[in-house]
């Protein structure tokens, strides 16, 4: 039997190049380990199921992305339908404060503003490439990230963004 192929690899070489980057891309979003490990499974599930087509390796991750925050969103919209009986301290991520370590700064941020910046950082994509992906205007995404900037210094320095 042959083995679907994503941009030239098996469907375990996608899981192994990519689960950082759909962990990391959840994890932002959502900021819990329960949650992100649905989305991630979610999201490599409806790739098997997939039956595109990818141009080429980084087609593949951009959709692989696109499909792990529309997850996270839709997951967002059915949870806010449901009261928890209990919460537990356990149930958010938290970060040891590291001043090399700049996560536990960018997890306090609005998604929208840690959306950007760790799609720039992080995963090292252009600003024409993050509007593509979030289906976001150029300029929206260029203010997004100046924004997010600021707002990052102040929480990890407590000095304002000049």
């Amino acid at each position: 039997m042959e083995q679907k192929r994503f941009a030239n690899m098996t469907y375990e070489q996608v899981i192994d190049a990519y689960k950082q980057t759909v962990a990391g891309v959840c994890l932002m979003r959502l900021k819990n380990y329960a949650d992100v490990e649905d989305c991630f499974q979610n999201t490599f599930f409806k790739l098997y199921q997939s039956c595109k087509q990818f141009e080429s390796q980084e087609h593949l991750k951009a959709w692989l992305i696109r499909v792990a925050i529309n997850e996270c969103n839709k997951l967002l919209r059915n949870s806010k339908r449901l009261l928890p009986l209990t919460f537990s301290s356990k149930d958010t991520v938290s970060f040891p404060y590291d001043k090399c370590d700049i996560s536990w700064a960018l997890i306090k941020l609005d998604v929208k503003y840690r959306q950007v910046l760790y799609l720039h950082y992080v995963e090292d994509y252009q600003v024409s490439q993050i509007a593509q992906i979030l289906d976001k205007n150029e300029n929206t995404v260029k203010s997004l990230l100046r924004r997010g900037r600021e707002k990052l210094k102040i929480i990890y320095t407590g000095e304002s963004y000049e």
